[in-house]
């Protein structure tokens, strides 16, 4: 018969207690930390190129807001901008459209909104709208020079005959709504950045 002498290995010692070390730690939980470490790093790898390519494109990004410079734009006069592409109309109004639209009952109106409501504090002769009619999203007249501006001398939609007042708001026809303020401030006393 063998007889067997000596003292036990650290290797024999770690298999007659299931494969526990003298630290505690078994082989099998590194196994189990290494995979799933391996695991989230490769889960990163996957979902960071697919949660990226959902931001906006530069070209998106270089749209989202613009500036305008009105100090060239006269009382009583129009400009076409384009923001996010659509039209954008910027128009300074004279006192004669402003009394004029300080004079409308709101009540009366179909989306009731005064002019000081409607433009920033101490600009009211500055009106920005998007350019786009709230009814099928025609491009109303008014803006240019020569256009026909409606009866209410604002701007006038024809594909449906919506007529705005020069505060840009529905008076008649079939539009809903007044033409929308895009949120906007005043960088200087003669530039605008829109959105």
């Amino acid at each position: 018969m063998a007889e067997t002498t000596g003292t036990a290995t650290p290797e024999a010692t770690a298999a007659a207690n299931g494969g526990v070390g003298e630290d505690g730690v078994r082989r099998r939980d590194f196994i189990n930390i290494a995979a799933v470490s391996f695991a989230g790093v490769g889960a990163a790898a996957v979902v960071l190129p697919l949660v990226s390519q959902m931001a906006p494109s530069s070209d998106v990004l270089a749209e989202s807001s613009t500036e305008i410079d009105i100090s060239a734009i006269e009382p009583g006069q129009a400009i076409k901008a384009v923001f996010r592409k659509q039209p954008l109309f910027v128009r300074r109004l004279t006192p004669k459209e402003i009394k004029e639209a300080d004079a409308v009952d709101i009540s009366s109106l179909r989306d009731p909104q005064t002019l000081e409501e409607r433009t920033k504090e101490g600009h009211t002769d500055m009106l920005i709208t998007m350019g786009v009619c709230t009814h099928l999203g025609c491009v109303p007249l008014g803006a240019a020079e020569g256009e026909i501006k409606g009866e209410f001398g604002g701007y006038f939609c024809p594909c449906h005959g919506s007529s705005y007042d020069t505060a840009a708001r529905i008076r008649k026809g079939p539009a809903p709504k007044n033409l929308e303020v895009p949120d906007y401030v005043f960088t200087s006393p003669s530039v605008v950045s829109v959105g």
